[in-house]
């Protein structure tokens, strides 16, 4: 069973709903009528009352809502809770990595702060959060000053669009700075709370002080390097809420000398927008959305022995430009796409309702890769016209 909701539904994801007839119900009135044939709410309930191992998916943290309004007899807002707040997520797995500095604070006591008392730098983040709102790198007292009142903006602009479930503002962690590469990748735990990953994805960054969505890529190499590690950290973190039949979207980092650190861990769901499984089915013909709804575990050498050698990349364009997006009137999506060599798919988003201008699935050669490192560092002004004064 799958919940659909805003802000995007890839065709993708439709495409295997209609292929493997899943139910399906549109929480957000995301759909145009008649698009997919939807189920009613009471049937997924009552599939849930007359089968404890039955599975549902959410392409959205927008209907966590619904799940915890309407399946409070089962696990499922007992697991959520555990993730979705970062605070909790910390204590979960704090006796993993009982070195790891995390703080809670509220969000009417940033001022209060003693920066003496804190790791320097550290990440502050809200407790509950999404797309790296509120996400900030503090280096000094001056950078501290400068993310508060980025941090106020933020959150003013973010409460419109978002329900307070996924963006609550009322409690924020600051923690110590994971060194090392980041990873993200999806994963889900059996009727058995067997940890099944599927697919693996490293995170760009175009600095130091970058925590930006924009870049993300998978390959065969990738994958073969780093599947075992993240299978095995996967398990034992499920062991410990003992989750079952259950998706996650999981952000770590592994340093110089392989130690893994977690981020996070997204609940019921993989990467947001219909990103990382739809990439993953680009590069490796698995489709992790029937994988997780059917139990069909992948068999990874046969995939790996089957994959080419190219990277394939998910391009988050959002806006890094410094104009505001109601000030923009066009984003020439088609010189974008000159600047690559294989463009598999682009997205439009309504750039001036998400500040995103698109999302772009690229395939490419490893002897191309700088296109990748453009525009990752890219302001993305060159794409942009600004509407006349």
């Amino acid at each position: 069973m799958i919940l659909l909701d805003k802000p995007y539904v890839s065709r993708f994801l439709k495409e295997t709903i209609a292929k493997y007839n899943f139910s399906a119900l549109d929480t957000g009135n995301v759909l145009e009528v008649g698009e997919l044939s939807m189920v009613n709410s009471d049937l997924i309930i009552r599939n849930f009352r007359e089968n404890s191992n039955s599975r549902i998916y959410t392409n959205s943290e927008n209907s966590i809502n619904w799940v915890m309004n309407h399946l409070t007899f089962t696990k499922l807002p007992e697991y959520i809770n555990v993730f979705k707040n970062k605070i909790e997520f910390r204590k979960l797995i704090q006796t993993m990595f009982p070195d790891f500095f995390f703080k809670e604070v509220l969000f009417q006591k940033l001022d209060d702060i003693q920066l003496n008392e804190l790791p320097m730098p550290f990440i502050i983040k809200p407790a509950v959060g999404f797309l790296s709102l509120g996400v900030h790198k503090v280096v000094d007292k001056e950078d501290w000053i400068r993310v508060k009142q980025l941090i106020l903006e933020e959150f003013n602009d973010a409460q419109a669009l978002f329900p307070i479930e996924v963006v609550n503002a009322s409690s924020f962690l600051i923690e110590e700075v994971i060194d090392g590469e980041e990873f993200a990748f999806d994963a889900y735990f059996d009727e058995n709370g067997q940890a099944v990953v599927l697919g693996v994805l490293k995170h760009l960054f175009a600095s130091e002080k970058d925590v930006s969505d924009r870049v993300y890529y998978t390959s065969k190499e990738l994958i073969k390097t780093y599947l075992p590690k993240f299978t095995q950290f996967v398990q034992e973190l499920g062991e410990r809420v003992e989750l079952k039949n259950f998706p996650v979207h999981i952000e770590v980092r592994v340093d110089a000398s392989g130690k893994l650190i977690p981020i996070e861990v997204n609940p019921m769901r993989f990467g947001g927008w219909c990103t990382t499984a739809d990439l993953t089915f680009l590069a490796t013909k698995l489709n992790p959305y029937h994988s997780f709804l059917c139990n069909v575990k992948p068999d990874w050498d046969q995939i790996l022995s089957e994959m080419d050698e190219e990277i394939y990349s998910l391009i988050i364009l959002d806006n890094s430009t410094k104009i505001p997006s109601n000030q923009i009137s066009k984003f020439d999506y088609e010189k974008l796409l000159s600047l690559f060599y294989n463009p598999l798919e682009l997205r439009k988003i309504d750039y001036k309702l998400y500040s995103i201008f698109g999302m772009l699935f690229t395939k490419t050669p490893k002897h191309k890769f700088k296109e990748i490192e453009d525009i990752l560092v890219s302001d993305l002004r060159d794409f942009v016209l600004v509407e006349p004064h």
